[in-house]
């Protein structure tokens, strides 16, 4: 077979292929429809589930078992993905409503992951039964093709509630994302009546009705008024706190108690938020700690802060709402598939949708509850009347060859072949009209019905048949007969399942934390060769002088409302808050450096301390390899960035020397070819940080500033050059820019 090879532009292709890509992850993976609220693998596990008989009243199953029919049959996407739906939508702590009943370790509250799918059960909860998937045999929703197209799935459950605001929903597609909040189902259902009685209303009217977030963990909305945007636009931030009590404890102590935490702090942030409050004592953000505990269980969240006597309480408490995630915020993105297309929406057009499809979904159902009863009808008065003619009738039977003459005769009247005991059977035989399936069940039909009281029996389900047929005719007929069944639904579900709010919704002053002055002292700085940095104050420095300069590469004194500055060879500023370095004993080891600043790999030039927290009282002198230098107005890095760029550099060129100007009069650079040069310093212009400067000396090819001296005026310094004694006053003082003398070494 001859090849035939298409030509195209790499970049259509590549365009065609990622917007296909794209829109299969938008539309088949990450993101709920708004109808019913499910992504497509959470849509198909319950309904794998359903399909797998494992309802609520029989027991659990594997749910190795559902994960692996459901990979097989409907979500190709490895077994991962599946379980971690059918986990989530067990868990009480995420979901407001858990669509499943999960047996065994599904995770808990502080981020503790489940099981393996080996070790746990699983079975369908009784809403989702009931509200879901109960009326998938009544050609309600459409099914369509599988992965393989060897079997079929529904494209949505018939969700008689909106799932989509009282689940909420999280996920990430391509270029987009949603994030919406879980709310109260009695709150919700009552909305949904609201907007069926008056299409009208406004959002605002909804809210009467919707209070905001009903969050499973509880917790406190503080931007009540904001609520009314977020939900008419469908995107917005929700601030929440964690719900704290004050209870007096041991030795005249308060204790602070956390008893709901905001939804956000779900999981591993439990932990951090503890790591946090243990930070701010070990920083002296606060010494009002005296110790805390976690002493949550299947019971509930109880995190218990034990304070100090005189502590300020209220004061505390504002600066956990500060400093830490007690009070944090929930990003709200209302992002859901609407009409085949995603669709950022406020909770009128959510509930909108979900009632259009509630409409949708009742037309369907009683169109084919009311065909069956229809059938019913037809077979039941086909019974009754064969009931009053049952003579005639098993005269034809037995005077019939076989089944086709019987039915025949009853259907067209054809008495041919049929032996009759009278003319007059003959003549009534030859008048029967009875439909083909009235013909059918009056030939399946057993002796047994012929008694009276089944013959009455009969006649009682008929009359129900018929009080049925009118019934679903009136709701097929009339839009409000329709609005009245969907509403008796809604409060059913209401009067079985709901449950009382959790959080609390109100409008909250921002909390205020006046941060307690700390009180200025004089420390010393101290770094070993390993890089670990420690304070200590000056009268541990002065038992210890000797061993800490001999141990240590670093060792100044600073204040402790200072800063400490990291100059590095490739250019940068690393600035660290002294405040922020740890502050113990002499023999304390410490912590890395890197740990506490954004310093890492690179080497620092220098290292000096910013007695006050502002570097604007400096100026610095900055030299480089190439021999470039500049004077800097330290100003320019009083920055509140932990990392500033501190001068521009050319290419492989890098800082050998970073000094504070005071009151040097003259710098003397040496090159690795033993070239000295002398001048003034007055020489070096003041340039920007972003300035490369300008040149020092003249260097030959492969020449390089080795080192920079600083002379003060009337003081002599003498150095050691390849074990040669070199007096640097000594030295013919130059211009800059100059080539320099070289020193010959015999």
């Amino acid at each position: 077979m001859e090849e035939k090879i298409i030509k195209t532009e790499y970049s259509e292709v590549m365009q065609k292929s990622y917007i296909d890509y794209a829109m299969s992850v938008i539309i088949a993976r990450a993101l709920p429809d708004a109808r019913d609220g499910l992504k497509p693998v959470q849509r198909r596990v319950l309904y794998d589930m359903h399909e797998l008989g494992i309802k609520y009243d029989k027991p659990y199953r594997k749910s190795a078992r559902i994960v692996g029919d459901t990979m097989g049959k409907y979500h190709p996407h490895g077994d991962s993905s599946i379980y971690e739906a059918l986990v989530v939508m067990t868990q009480e702590f995420k979901k407001g409503l858990p669509l499943i009943d999960g047996h065994g370790n599904f995770g808990n509250i502080e981020g503790d992951g489940a099981a393996a799918m080996r070790y746990t059960e699983a079975r369908l909860e009784r809403i989702t039964q009931e509200a879901f998937l109960s009326d998938l045999d009544k050609d309600v929703v459409d099914f369509i093709p599988n992965f393989d197209e060897t079997e079929k799935e529904p494209g949505v459950l018939p969700a008689k509630f909106p799932n989509l605001l009282v689940n909420g929903s999280e996920g990430i597609a391509v270029g987009m994302a949603t994030s919406i909040p879980p709310h109260n189902l009695g709150e919700v259902t009552d909305a949904v009546k609201a907007y069926m009685l008056d299409e009208t209303i406004t959002t605002k009217g909804l809210m009467k009705y919707i209070k905001g977030p009903d969050f499973p963990t509880g917790g406190i909305v503080t931007n009540k008024d904001d609520l009314l945007e977020i939900y008419e636009t469908g995107a917005g931030k929700i601030k929440i706190r964690g719900k704290v009590e004050i209870e007096k404890g041991k030795a005249g102590r308060t204790n602070i108690v956390i008893s709901e935490i905001p939804y956000p702090m779900i999981g591993a942030n439990i932990s951090k938020f503890l790591m946090d409050v243990a930070a701010l004592s070990e920083s002296k953000k606060t010494q009002d700690i005296v110790d805390i505990s976690n002493q949550s269980s299947k019971e509930g969240i109880r995190i218990v802060i034990e304070l100090k006597k005189d502590a300020d309480v209220d004061n505390f408490v504002n600066m956990l709402y500060k400093k830490t995630r007690l009070e944090d915020t929930f990003g709200v993105n209302m992002l859901a598939i609407a009409n085949g297309r995603p669709e950022v929406m406020g909770i009128k057009e959510i509930i909108k949708h979900n009632v259009d499809f509630q409409f949708q979904v009742a037309k369907r159902k009683y169109t084919t509850l009311l065909a069956r009863e229809r059938e019913r009808k037809e077979i039941q008065e086909g019974l009754i009347k064969a009931c009053n003619v049952i003579d005639l009738v098993i005269e034809i039977l037995r005077g019939s060859k076989d089944r086709a003459m019987a039915k025949a005769c009853l259907v067209e009247g054809k008495i041919e072949g049929i032996k009759f005991r009278s003319k007059e059977s003959k003549i009534m035989a030859a008048q029967l009209c009875f439909t083909e399936k009235q013909a059918n069940a009056i030939l399946e039909m057993r002796l047994y019905k012929l008694i009276g009281l089944e013959l009455e029996a009969l006649i009682n389900e008929h009359e129900e048949t018929m009080a049925n047929i009118y019934r679903y005719e009136d709701i097929l007929d009339r839009r409000d007969s329709m609005a009245q069944v969907i509403i008796n639904e809604l409060d059913a579900i209401r009067r079985s399942y709901g449950k009382k709010r959790k959080t609390v919704i109100e409008n909250v002053a921002e909390a205020v934390y006046v941060e307690k002055k700390v009180e200025e002292m004089e420390v010393m700085f101290l770094m070993d060769r390993f890089g670990y940095v420690r304070c200590i104050d000056l009268a541990a420095y002065e038992r210890n002088k000797e061993a800490a300069d001999s141990e240590n590469r670093y060792v100044f004194s600073c204040k402790n409302t200072g800063r400490v500055c990291i100059f590095t060879n490739t250019g940068q500023l690393h600035t660290i808050k002294v405040m922020d370095i740890p502050f113990g004993k002499f023999r304390d080891k410490g912590v890395p450096i890197d740990n506490i600043s954004n310093f890492n790999g690179e080497k620092e030039v220098v290292i000096a301390a910013a007695s006050q927290m502002s570097l604007n009282l400096y100026r610095m002198i900055f030299v480089t390899k190439t021999s470039m230098m500049k004077v800097v107005d330290g100003g320019e890095f009083d920055v509140a960035k932990r990392t500033v760029a501190a001068t521009k550099l050319a290419e492989e060129d890098e800082v050998i020397s970073v000094v504070v100007l005071n009151d040097q009069k003259q710098i003397v650079l040496q090159t690795g070819e033993g070239y000295f040069l002398k001048f003034g310093v007055d020489e070096i212009p003041e340039k920007k940080k972003s300035a490369i400067g300008v040149r020092g000396m003249k260097l030959n090819n492969n020449d390089y500033v080795e080192q920079v001296y600083f002379l003060k005026s009337g003081e002599g310094q003498t150095i050691t050059y390849k074990e040669k004694e070199i007096d640097l006053q000594k030295l013919k003082t130059a211009k800059r820019d100059g080539k320099g003398t070289k020193i010959r070494v015999s």
